[in-house]
């Protein structure tokens, strides 16, 4: 009987399965890292950096690195010296997560915050209340069917 092949499925969130679970680990080793005070650079004194994700690329030789500075502040000035830190840190991760080549480490602002802001600034406008309470006051039956 012959075997089918299956496409590999996107796990929600972007990438394979093993993609998300090597990001994690690498994600993991750069907050100890970053955590620890382990990077030397004056610039980076003073800075509590957060790392709420790492994306690996399907080879998992790249690996995007979004940090957020705490309180969002001089987001160039960190990335700038992550960037000059980039060898040190790679090395590290090696050292901390076994694979079979240290990824390279590419490292970005992550806007999530900034973006969540946004729309939630968005929700409180007059305006959008406005038509949540006309929508409301038009059909109640609606929402009340919705939550059954």
């Amino acid at each position: 009987m012959p075997r089918h092949h299956q496409k590999k499925s996107s796990a929600p969130g972007g990438g394979s399965q093993r993609q998300l679970r090597v990001g994690e680990q690498v994600r993991h080793a750069m907050a100890d890292i970053l955590a620890q005070g382990n990077v030397h650079d004056a610039d980076l004194e003073g800075h509590i950096i957060t790392v709420p994700e790492v994306r690996m690329s399907p080879d998992l030789k790249l690996a995007t690195v979004y940090v957020m500075p705490l309180g969002g502040r001089d987001t160039e000035i960190v990335i700038a010296a992550l960037e000059r830190n980039k060898k040190f840190l790679r090395g590290e991760v090696a050292r901390r997560v076994n694979l079979k080549f240290a990824p390279d480490i590419r490292f970005r602002v992550d806007e999530r915050f900034d973006e969540a802001e946004r729309i939630e600034k968005l929700l409180r406008t007059p305006a959008v209340q406005k038509d949540l309470e006309h929508d409301l006051e038009q059909d109640p039956e609606t929402d009340r069917e919705e939550e059954r």
